[in-house]
């Protein structure tokens, strides 16, 4: 195979796919050296989406069960690896490429559906995280634990947080005190919400409450 066959503009929405997969992973793991994650982001509750039709598809993709990046990773590789398969299939068959809104039809379909099947079987495995509409601020004063990466002023870190249900929440937090840091394990307290997801916190000053 020839160099040029790989630059065809019909392998172009396949060699997207794959490009997109690939820096989605490199933005995780560069996310993860300072502390933030994205596989513990999940869509709201799609049972609380006004539209039925949407919620439906997006329950029918396991979007709220799985995280968002675990989805979008599953779909990209499996377009991108379908996509390459037909075009070259075809290639060797009839001697050239199919059209690529055809492959592209085509991948789409099974990346779709290989969302809709590995989703499923992530989702018996993968940790749930119960939600609930507590307010962000109401999770001052919890007691939590930190997860990933190491909290210092200015960068934090983030944390494994119970509300008064017994939910999990994952939240960001960095030391009150600024010569202070918390390295993953420790047992930190909210003191102040800063805002959104992100928050002030102590060392837990009574460990036996976690």
């Amino acid at each position: 195979m020839n160099v040029s066959a790989l630059l065809a503009p019909q392998l172009w929405p396949f060699a997207l796919a794959a490009g997109l997969m690939i820096a989605l992973a490199v933005a995780e793991a560069l996310a993860l050296l300072i502390g933030v994650s994205a596989l513990h982001w999940h869509d709201a509750d799609v049972a609380d989406h006004p539209d039925g039709v949407v919620s439906a598809a997006l329950g029918w993709l396991h979007v709220g069960k799985v995280p968002l990046l675990v989805i979008l990773v599953i779909f990209l590789t499996s377009f991108a690896v379908i996509g390459f398969a037909a075009q070259f299939a075809a290639r060797a068959l009839l001697g050239f490429f199919m059209p690529w809104p055809a492959a592209v039809a085509l991948a789409f379909v099974v990346g779709i559906l290989a969302v809709r099947t590995l989703g499923a079987a992530l989702g018996k495995v993968i940790p749930k995280d119960e939600t609930t509409a507590v307010a962000d601020v109401s999770l001052v004063g919890r007691v939590g634990t930190i997860v990933i990466g190491t909290a210092s002023a200015g960068k934090p870190a983030e944390a494994r947080i119970r509300d008064e249900h017994g939910a999990t929440h994952y939240v960001m937090v960095e030391p009150e005190e600024s010569a202070q840091h918390f390295a993953s394990g420790t047992s930190v307290l909210l003191v102040r919400h800063i805002s959104g997801r992100r928050f002030h916190a102590i060392h837990n000053p009574k460990p036996e409450l976690l």
